[in-house]
């Protein structure tokens, strides 16, 4: 059973924040990073809940740091338990996945001589998400004497020195100690309330001490050599986005989880978690890097993903960290949702709603940028609205230009597609004749009001874009948005029909409200068959990255080994958009997402041509998972089984060194989308999925269950 466990033996100051990232619980309302109880010089400790933002300056709008329910600390004869105090004699740290609980063993000797043992346990309860708990337990090795507890809600919590809250209450109710906080510019209110019993010692003692921001109870107890002492903390949270009185709420839920006590809200949690991996695991025998690796993946995804709540989604760093300010990306639709799809497809299709419910924000981006229907967001947070910075800070200390918010456009497309996968997979008609069709025929408005009539070439384009390389910017006619636009146009016009057949007052209410005119469906098709996709010259079977590509200065990647650091941050940001070097293959992620509409022998020259120009190990994280897939299906197994181990490395190993951040959640997705249609070689039928599998030497086995259209599947290969 190791390979359901993330193990660290050995504690390294130096990894702390890597480590935090690592050792985030969660249970889809909420993500808590690995800090320890009691705190760390430099520690980054946070816990983000879903849809909790607030406005600040540059970056528009970011998920809140929330009030620290870790905060727990433990004094021996007076001397506070530190991991940088004292000596620190054997240590442990434990990620149990099948259970999401994290332990943390330690012997510790004081600075004063006293030897004892010191075992933390927390969980973020599945079966109630708004219920937490730390349990502490003390053994004295030599030690006869006073061991306190102090456990509390700290309100001292900033996002890298930005502070979100402002005070609003604390005190103590019949031994419940609670804050209550409020943002300060979205008005948010949020209570965290907790309590804290003691079994084991003598002489225990409870207070309660009143500090601002940081309501805290206090047990005490005595100690002897080979006694054990047990401290127990329950912590609820709620927010106005959950109801109108917080810390009613939180109170009340905290009465409940205190009668049912830690051990029973434990084995709740754990059926819980038993349940979600009876869907959801996925077993590589015979390799156990990429048998953990992965099912680390799964639960990453598993502990960000919405649950009860359609009006968030999984963000490109989940709930792990502060990157990315929260916001969600296409690394959601194009990345993550497959795995909810085929396992969890009530949670794709919260996630798929909460871009039906931001559709206001992606017409007013359209709207403001000339456009007509639905232009969504590169970046968004709880309404839609683009929330890209428009600068950034380099390396170096300077202002750079971040143009993605303003031209990189094919998340419009990306969501689309993602919303008839879904169909695909589910059949949930309901979803997409209420929401999902709305969404792909706005967004294929907004494409066809984007492309440009060129008279004097005598086609459409779409120009001054970035692709999913964002090596280059400004480009005109990148394939891969062009090409997927173009999806966009034709499933409209598929989808549209269907509708008109299946819900026909349905149909006309959205023709009426999107001014689907046949003069409007005339030129999608105009669009379709005259939107320019840029090829090698002749009639090749290259697909040019963008209209001009093959003109760009030649590179051999070789040449520049061996290296740390990005082509980008060797060549410049302007310079390396003279060569073709790639921060991600958009062609080889096109042929991807479409390759049913393309044949082997145009897969294999793109692959050939494109690859050797990547910058797999220091360009984007989003690529080697994806290319592990396509190399796998085209049976190139020794070069997929590379790319799949580069991507199982980006967070477990600090692969980019940018882990400390927050979780890769792209990555994470992409790795079960390379073992299920990439090793396991899935495929769907008109009978169901099929599998065509290659397996890389030395797996034994690969077994992962999908659902398709009501019915499960189990494949054993």
């Amino acid at each position: 059973m190791h390979n359901w466990h993330v193990t660290e033996t050995t504690f390294d100051p130096q990894t702390l924040n890597h480590k935090e990232t690592v050792f985030t619980i969660g249970n889809g309302y909420l993500g808590t990073r690995g800090a320890f109880e009691g705190g760390y010089p430099g520690e980054r400790a946070s816990t983000l809940v879903h849809g909790l933002f607030d406005d600040v300056p540059l970056v528009h709008t970011e998920l809140v740091n929330v009030p620290n329910w870790l905060d727990f600390t433990v004094f021996i004869a007076g001397e506070r338990f530190r991991m940088d105090r004292g000596t620190v004699l054997d240590y442990r740290r434990d990620l149990d996945l099948r259970t999401g609980v994290l332990t943390r063993t330690v012997r510790w000797q004081s600075p004063a001589g006293h030897t004892l043992d010191l075992a933390f346990e927390r969980f973020a309860s599945l079966a109630a998400e708004h219920v937490l708990g730390i349990r502490c337990r003390v053994t004295s090795v030599d030690f006869s004497g006073m061991v306190e507890f102090r456990a509390g809600v700290s309100g001292h919590v900033d996002n890298d020195g930005l502070r979100h809250w402002e005070w609003l209450d604390q005190g103590a109710i019949e031994g419940y100690a609670y804050l209550e906080v409020r943002t300060r510019a979205t008005h948010l209110d949020l209570c965290e309330a907790c309590h804290l019993t003691l079994s084991g010692g003598t002489e225990t003692v409870h207070t309660f001490q009143d500090c601002p921001w940081s309501p805290t109870l206090i047990a005490c107890a005595t100690l002897h050599p080979g006694e054990t002492v047990t401290a127990d903390k329950l912590v609820t949270i709620f927010s106005a986005r959950d109801t109108a009185e917080p810390r009613e709420a939180a109170l009340h839920s905290l009465a409940d989880a205190t009668a049912q006590g830690y051990d029973a809200l434990r084995v709740a949690s754990d059926a819980a978690w038993a349940a979600e991996w009876e869907a959801s695991n996925v077993t590589i025998e015979g390799d156990d890097e990429a048998d953990l690796a992965l099912r680390y993946s799964l639960f990453q995804l598993l502990i960000a993903a919405p649950r009860h709540d359609d009006r968030v989604s999984i963000a490109a760093k989940s709930l792990s960290g502060l990157g990315y300010r929260g916001h969600v990306f296409w690394d959601t639709e194009t990345f993550v949702l497959p795995f909810f799809s085929y396992t969890r497809s009530e949670i794709a299709r919260n996630m798929l709603l909460y871009r039906y419910h931001t559709l206001a924000g992606a017409r007013r981006k359209a709207q403001e940028n000339g456009c007509e229907g639905a232009m969504y967001a590169w970046e968004s947070a709880a309404t839609g609205d683009e929330t890209t910075p428009r600068w950034g800070i380099a390396a170096d200390g300077e202002l750079v230009r971040i143009w993605c918010g303003e031209i990189e456009l094919h998340i419009t497309a990306d969501v689309a597609y993602a919303v008839h996968q879904y169909w695909r997979v589910t059949g949930d008609d309901a979803f997409m004749r209420d929401y999902g069709a709305e969404i792909i025929l706005d967004t294929a408005r907004f494409w066809a009001s984007r492309a440009e009539w060129r008279g004097e070439r005598d086609r459409y384009e779409i120009n001054d874009v970035i692709g999913p390389d964002e090596y280059h910017d400004h480009v005109d006619n990148n394939v891969y948005t062009n090409r997927m636009a173009c999806w966009n146009l034709e499933t409209a016009l598929e989808l549209l029909a269907w509708l008109r057949q299946e819900s026909a007052e349905k149909a006309g209410d959205l023709e009426e409200q999107l001014d689907l005119t046949d003069e409007r469906l005339a030129h999608w098709r105009d669009v379709i068959a005259r939107l320019y996709i840029p090829h090698a010259p002749e009639g090749g079977l290259l697909l040019e990255q963008f209209e001009g590509f093959f003109a760009l200065k030649d590179i051999s990647l070789a040449d520049y080994e061996p290296r740390d650091r990005s082509m980008q941050s060797l060549l410049g940001i302007e310079g390396v958009q003279e060569y073709q070097v790639l921060k991600q293959p958009d062609v080889l992620m096109l042929l991807y997402l479409l390759a049913e509409h393309y044949d082997e022998e145009t897969i294999t020259a793109n692959w050939d041509y494109y690859t050797p120009r990547t910058d797999l190990t220091y360009g984007s994280s989003l690529g080697p998972a994806i290319q592990a897939a396509l190399a796998a299906q085209q049976g190139r197994v020794e070069e997929a089984y590379r790319y799949f181990l580069l991507a199982g490395r980006t967070d477990l190993q600090d692969a980019r060194g940018n882990t400390g951040e927050g979780i890769h959640a792209a990555t994470l997705g992409g790795l079960w989308q390379a073992a299920v249609f990439g090793f396991g070689g899935i495929r769907l039928t008109d009978e169901g999925p099929v599998a065509n599998p290659r397996l890389p030497a030395g797996w034994k086995r690969l077994k992962f269950r999908l659902q398709y259209r009501g019915r499960w599947y189990d494949f054993d290969l």
